[in-house]
């Protein structure tokens, strides 16, 4: 999300040990706002002293909502909106910002009642002309409030999906969840078309959206979260729209576009075995080369080398395309690859390793090793010499395959 929200849940590294008993799990603190009051020291005594006092101030805030001195934290607020009043608009216009960062505290302790209220008091804040600065914080802070209301929403949600539709209570429950619906895309509306990386709000929005059966509006809002060029690059925005365009059954090719953009950010993400399937039902040839580029890009990963089903795949797939005839699909693979794939693989320790905590895994894994490094593998020797019944067939079956079809020469 924003930096200042993130700021907010970031564990502090200075925390007084006397006080642990009072800190929630995640400390909150004020790097942000405090950062930006003082910033405001740099032109003269008169503006030092302001600087000083309104950080004490927050300082003091901090301390209080950390305690859960609830009187003690809005007597200090009520000094600081003071202190505001007495100085220029440049200064005045933080005052959200506090109420902001109460608000999530008050979020994060499941406090929605009163985070609620915070935010009504955030939202209404305005002094002089309206900044950019502040109409952005207005916007998150009417995002979170949306995010409160799309909360209310989905238990009414809930309760709706236990009613009889032709309960009179239905109707009464679906008027309230409209509602609140309304309320909600209102508040969401304005923060998710301003650049910036608003997962949790846009999820929520399209939930709503969908719910509704605005599909158009639905499918609008994900494709300008995914694509518009002012948005920083976000994998989520592309999972999202594609498990949209999934939902509404949206041809192949589509889902493949999508994918492609995600497999350029994020080559090892989850959804890559299944833009592999894709990939390799399509009609175009080129797809199915790319199929196998993702195959082994996942697989450059340390944290999918005991994929199983990806080494299934790969080991599946290498077979079909050396039955084809694309031998230099393979050789365009391995050739980047063959330096350090032989030690991060397929080493005598992995195949040892592999075959006690794997036997299933370490068979397609002698299996891929065998067609790219030929039967004199360290891996492929060690696991094919392995006596185990129910795979006596499949290693010789294995051996056959290798034989023929492994890209170096398989020798006498």
């Amino acid at each position: 999300m924003s930096d200042f929200s993130e700021d907010l849940l970031r564990p502090t590294a200075e925390d007084d040990p006397a006080e642990t008993s009072v800190r929630p799990r995640s400390g909150m603190c004020l790097p942000w706002l405090q950062k930006q009051v003082e910033s405001v020291a740099t032109r003269g005594k008169k503006e030092k002293d302001f600087a000083q006092t309104t950080s004490a101030c927050l300082s003091f805030i901090q301390e209080a909502l950390l305690k859960h001195q609830w009187q003690r934290a809005a007597e200090y607020m009520h000094s600081y909106l003071q202190i505001l009043e007495d100085s220029d608009s440049n200064k005045r216009q933080a005052a959200p910002e506090i109420s902001l960062q109460h608000a999530l505290y008050l979020l994060h302790h499941g406090m929605f009642d009163d985070a609620s209220r915070n935010l009504s008091q955030a939202e209404t804040w305005r002094y002089g002309e309206k900044s950019s600065s502040q109409e952005a914080l207005i916007n998150l802070v009417q995002a979170y409030k949306g995010l409160l209301q799309y909360y209310t929403w989905s238990k009414k949600k809930k309760e709706l999906s236990e009613l009889d539709e032709d309960d009179y209570a239905y109707s009464t429950a679906s008027q309230n969840m409209f509602k609140h619906s309304w309320k909600t895309s209102t508040n969401f509306s304005a923060l998710i078309q301003t650049p910036g990386v608003w997962d949790p709000f846009v999820k929520s929005y399209v939930e709503m959206l969908e719910f509704y059966g605005d599909q158009d509006g639905a499918r609008e809002v994900l494709t300008n979260y995914a694509y518009d060029e002012k948005f920083p690059s976000n994998p989520n925005a592309h999972v999202y729209l594609y498990n949209f365009l999934k939902r509404e059954k949206a041809p192949r090719e589509k889902l493949i576009s999508v994918l492609k953009i995600l497999y350029q950010i994020v080559p090892s993400h989850t959804l890559m075995l299944e833009f592999h399937r894709l990939l390799r039902k399509s009609d175009k040839e080129e797809h199915h080369k790319l199929g196998l580029e993702v195959l082994f890009g996942v697989l450059d990963f340390a944290g999918c080398t005991k994929n199983m089903t990806a080494w299934q795949y790969l080991a599946k797939y290498l077979r079909q395309i050396l039955m084809g005839s694309h031998l230099a699909w393979v050789q365009e693979e391995w050739n980047s690859r063959k330096n350090w794939w032989p030690g991060f693989h397929f080493s005598s320790f992995w195949a040892k390793s592999d075959w006690k905590e794997d036997k299933a895994l370490a068979y397609e894994k002698a299996f891929v090793a065998g067609i790219l490094l030929g039967k004199g593998c360290r891996y492929f020797r060690y696991i094919s010499k392995q006596d185990h019944q129910d795979l006596r067939k499949k290693f010789k079956r294995m051996k056959k395959l290798v034989k023929k079809h492994s890209i170096v020469n398989p020798g006498p």
